[in-house]
Parts: C-alpha cells; sequence; structure tokens
C-alpha cells in the first residue's frame, strides 16, 4: 500500500508499523529503501527474507541526525567526524566499530557498522517519528534509534527510485511511503573508517576529491588495504542488475554493431550519449545525459523501463572515466557481470 509520505498520518502510520516490527518501504535521495528497526534481529530477519539476500551481508542503518551515531558505534575517529560535518544529511555512509550486542543482525555479524543520516524530507521525518519517546499500542512500541535500510528490491536487481517501483518489486501489501523519484538516483558513497584513514568501498554522488577536502586524508581504495576490509552494501563484483543482459562498449563499438544488424537488429535497447544511426525500426533508443548526475538520477528508471519494454540485451555506452562519474561507472561495471 502506497502512502502520501508528505502527509503527517502516512508518517505517523510508517512509524507505528516500523515500531512494531514491520517493513517499510521509505525514500531517501539516493533510492528507496527497505526498512526495518535496525535493533531488532527479528525484524532485520525479515528484511533478508523479502529481498533473498544472504544474512551475512550487512545493511546501512539510517539515523535521524549525528546524535544516532551514539546508539550504534563505540567511537568515531576524527576524520570520520569531519566527513559527518560536511556531508550529513546525504548520501554518504560512514563505517565505525560498532558497540557490543546492538544492530548484531543488521551488520552480519560483524565488528563494524555502516551508518547514514539522510537528506530525503520523508525520511528524516519517519526516523524522527521512529524515535519518538514513549511506548505503548499507540506508538506501536519502544523508540527506534535506526532503521536498516538496503534497497527496496530482490537482491542483485536494479533498485527502485519511485514508490512505484518497491511496490512492483515487492507486492502491493508492503506499506511504502511516497516521496516521489529519488534525487541522486544511486546509493550513497560508503567510506571504511575503522582503519585510522578514510577507505572507499563504494563510490556514489559524493567523490573522492569531496572526501579528501572535506577531512583532509585523500580516500584510499579498497584494493590498497585488502587486509581486514569490511564487507558493505552493493560491493560485490556482480550488482543492479536489469533482466536484460548489459553490455558497456564504447560509441564506435556501439555504431559498428548496429550496422551489422541492420534492419534485423530486434529485442534490445541503447542507452549512449552519443547520436547513433540504426536501420531498425524495433530498437529501443534511449539518450544518457552528458552530465553525470543527471544520467546517476536517471539510470536504475532507465534499466527498469528496458526491462518493462521486453529487451533481451541492453547495449550502453561506457561512461568517462572522469572523477564524476565514478558512481555511474561502478553500478554498470556491476550491472555488466550479472
Amino acid at each position: 500500500m502506497i502512502l502520501d509520505g508528505t502527509q503527517s498520518e502516512s508518517i505517523a502510520a510508517a512509524a507505528r508499523a516500523v515500531r512494531s516490527g514491520a517493513l517499510l518501504g521509505l525514500p531517501t535521495e539516493t533510492v528507496y529503501g527497505l526498512a526495518a528497526d535496525a535493533s531488532s534481529d527479528a525484524a532485520v530477519a525479515r528484511i533478508f527474507a523479502a529481498k533473498g539476500r544472504p544474512s551475512d551481508h550487512p545493511l546501512i542503518v539510517h539515523v535521524a541526525d549525528a546524535t544516532g551515531i551514539a546508539h550504534f558505534a563505540r567511537e568515531i575517529p576524527a576524520f570520520a567526524k569531519a566527513l559527518v560535518d560536511a556531508f550529513w544529511p546525504g548520501p554518504l555512509t560512514i563505517i565505525l566499530p560498532r558497540l557490543a550486542g546492538v544492530a548484531t543482525a543488521a551488520t552480519g555479524g560483524q565488528g563494524s557498522v555502516g551508518l547514514r543520516c539522510p537528506a530525503h524530507p520523508v525520511a528524516h521525518a519517519l526516523l524522527l517519528a521512529c524515535a519518538a519517546p514513549g511506548d505503548g499500542s499507540e506508538l506501536g512500541g519502544p523508540p527506534v534509534w535506526g532503521v536498516a535500510a538496503p534497497s527496496a528490491n530482490r537482491f542483485g536487481r536494479v533498485s527502485p527510485t519511485t514508490a512505484r517501483h518497491v511496490a512492483d518489486e515487492l507486492g502491493e501489501d508492503l506499506l511504502v511511503l511516497d516521496g516521489g523519484p529519488c534525487g541522486v538516483g544511486i546509493e550513497s558513497t560508503i567510506v571504511d573508517c575503522t582503519r585510522g584513514q578514510p577507505v572507499l568501498l563504494r563510490p556514489g554522488a559524493i567523490t573522492r576529491a569531496q572526501i579528501a577536502q572535506a577531512c583532509g586524508m585523500q580516500p584510499l581504495s579498497r584494493e590498497d588495504l585488502p587486509a581486514h576490509t569490511p564487507r558493505a552494501s552493493g560491493t560485490l563484483e556482480a550488482h543492479y542488475a536489469p533482466n536484460a543482459k548489459v553490455r558497456l562498449m564504447d560509441a564506435k563499438a556501439l555504431q559498428t554493431g548496429l550496422d551489422l544488424l541492420g534492419a534485423d537488429a530486434a529485442h534490445m535497447a541503447v542507452y549512449a550519449r552519443t547520436a547513433l544511426r540504426t536501420r531498425s525500426s524495433r530498437l529501443v533508443m534511449r539518450r544518457m545525459p552528458d552530465d553525470a548526475a543527471a544520467t546517476a538520477q536517471q539510470l536504475f528508471a532507465v534499466l527498469r523501463s528496458f526491462d518493462d519494454e521486453g529487451v533481451k540485451l541492453i547495449w550502453i555506452e561506457t561512461p568517462p572515466s572522469s572523477p564524476e562519474w565514478e558512481g555511474v561507472r561502478d553500478r554498470l561495471q556491476r550491472a555488466a557481470a550479472a
């Protein structure tokens, strides 16, 4: 059931559901999440079951503001605090040492926890309502200091960026707060802060240069410190995949392929920045924006629309190698590996 997330009655109903242990489709500025009480192992188990996600693959915990860190992490180094000050609320997840006995299921049993404060007003309102003081049936249960919220889709598939995507993926019975289309469109940047220096585990809208400027330390890549790297959301080699097979190609290879297929090209889609020629009227063609942020915002919706068209193959022009495209490149490379 989809509720208007801008209405106070919807926020109250959603908060009661979360505080009673139920699942919720939650809009954020990145993608829609499948939310549940991060401190309830039983509620978190429902997330893993609904997504078909391995229970050792950790979830990101979303908090209303920086004060929520103390409920889940035992410490925060100075450089991580600088990142929080610079980018929260926003599309940044930091990984910190976890408090013992807290959010064990949500973190896949690891000694670390990924924390994020979303910027979406509906998500913020929901998190505040969940953490409101008091107990009892009218509130649904005790306060919830943070919600675990991976993307609200089947494990490994394309993330949802609208409330309708969530309902189509996980069923009409799920309560979903509608906050409109997601403004960022790809998942948060993840920075590991457990090893004395920032390590970029997943690129996103916040770039390496922005991280370095905010905390005064150049972020390393996961390959630079392979030992003891925490498991993190969305870092498997194959992920974010539509039903159709994805192939990344440069513009020259795309045009050569279209020329070879000629008028017989069918059951396929092309997503490219370059203007391409085709003799087929049975192709689905979409133009990729020249701007990285605009491409990220529409990427998952475009991939879902290609599946809706019933195509079997998606050819995508390889994104530029410049730093602002790193998050889009990451998602497309993982989609192509599936």
